[in-house]
């Protein structure tokens, strides 16, 4: 069986079909991702009102005598796994007094107020394990204190921390899985709204959920998807442990939930205690889907990881079964379909990486270009804001991302760059070493 696309007139249209094109650019819709399956008539009349005709993708049989197009299907296998798994609709998401962020800080100012943060995290949270392995009650001074000014950070600028985690050269698959997932989670409550108090409480959580492993046998933590079933009861008490320790050592009930509730999944799928739905805390439901997304992008041994196109798209065919649909698509608006630091090749050959992005531009962010079109690097890198670059001229003429690229094709070093290019002469280099 294969995958071919058909065209259909959006009058035509009915849930479950997956729509992989549309008859106008994305960008110019209020859809997050580039192909999405139909899920209710709300998505149906939203097509109606933008669309003439999309194509959605069919499924093909091999004997071609038994196939009849008027009643193809339309479920490929890309979705035959979310359609045996229990789903679950939920009221959108409301955020009590939501908080306007506005941008108070320049990328250039930001860099070099953070520049120390990520490295005194590390010491942090190498001094909270080492604690907790130890059997000594941890100190979270010191942690909470780079929490407080990696949340001031994120929302003076949510761009600058994100890019200094993205391209700093840090091989300890540990600490870096906790400090970015703690900042993909203070970008998107962000863009949530929520105030810093609890935003403060978020980071934190995402830094700290992971502790638990320290008590476990390093092969249960490097082997975590190749375990078998009694192995993988053993590994699933690192929660627990670690929400018990932090409990014991008198960290906040809210940060305690936190860590208790990251790896819980909205249709009752995760553990400790299979919870679903409203029953998951806000901030543990978006601890769990930043640790989620960033399992999926980040390289460690034996592990190829998916670019974050593919991961957003992963992530959105999951809605309503292991995420909330509508905390999903908040997250991937936070983030961009290309976020801050993913690498990308342009449909001109060049290549380069995505310094910003605009929610209301998803697809044409500000790309600092590092090589030209025969991907031969430059000796000074350039910022192009595809935005501006693209406005008004014809499809033909357009400059647009053609696919990302894993972190670290051909040696693309961004740190080695000038972060913003010909619009300032300040270098990112000497800010963050490399």
């Amino acid at each position: 069986m294969g995958v071919r696309q058909r065209r259909v007139a959006v009058h035509d249209l009915e849930i479950g079909m997956f729509v992989s094109d549309l008859d106008r650019p994305w960008h110019m819709t209020p859809f997050p991702i580039q192909g999405f399956y139909i899920r209710s008539q709300e998505e149906i009349r939203a097509l109606v009102s933008h669309c003439k005709w999309i194509e959605i993708d069919v499924a093909e049989e091999r004997d071609s005598t038994e196939y009849d197009e008027a009643k193809a299907p339309v479920f490929t296998r890309r979705n035959a796994k979310r359609n045996s798994e229990e789903t679950l609709q939920l009221p959108p998401l409301h955020i009590k007094n939501p908080v306007q962020h506005e941008i108070t800080s320049t990328m250039k100012k930001e860099l070099k107020f953070s520049q120390l943060l990520l490295g005194d995290a590390e010491r942090a949270i190498d001094d909270v394990k080492a604690s907790v392995r130890d059997g000594r009650v941890p100190d979270f001074e010191a942690l909470s204190r780079v929490t407080r000014s990696m949340t001031s950070s994120v929302v003076r600028n949510p761009d600058a921390l994100l890019w200094l985690a993205r391209v700093r050269d840090n091989d300890e698959y540990t600490y870096q899985h906790a400090l970015s997932t703690s900042i993909w989670a203070l970008v998107c409550g962000r863009h949530l709204g929520l105030d810093e108090g609890l935003l403060n409480h978020l980071a934190m959580g995402c830094l700290l959920a992971h502790v638990g492993k320290a008590d476990l046998p390093k092969e249960l933590i490097t082997n975590e998807h190749c375990l078998d079933f009694e192995q993988f009861a053993e590994f699933k008490t690192y929660v627990e442990r670690g929400a018990s320790r932090l409990q014991e050592a008198g960290l906040s009930g809210a940060v305690v939930s936190i860590v208790r509730g990251h790896r819980e999944r909205h249709n009752g799928s995760g553990f400790p205690a299979a919870l679903k739905g409203d029953r998951i805390p806000l901030l543990a439901k978006i601890a769990g889907l930043v640790d989620y997304y960033e399992a999926l992008i980040e390289p460690r041994q034996g592990h190829t990881p998916l670019t974050p196109a593919q991961a957003v798209s992963q992530l959105f065919e999951q809605r309503n079964i292991e995420f909330q649909e509508d905390l999903v698509e908040k997250f991937i608006q936070s983030i961009g379909i290309y976020p801050t630091g993913t690498l990308v090749e342009l449909n001109s050959g060049e290549r380069g990486v995505v310094v910003s992005h605009s929610p209301s531009r998803r697809l044409w962010p500000r790309i600092m270009v590092m090589t030209d079109s025969q991907q031969q690097p430059l000796r000074s890198a350039k910022v192009v804001n595809l935005a501006n670059f693209n406005d008004g001229r014809t499809p033909q003429e357009m400059l647009r991302i053609e696919g990302c690229l894993p972190f670290g094709t051909d040696g693309l070093k961004p740190n080695q760059f000038d972060v913003t290019g010909s619009e300032s002469r300040w270098n990112l280099k000497r800010f963050i070493g490399g």
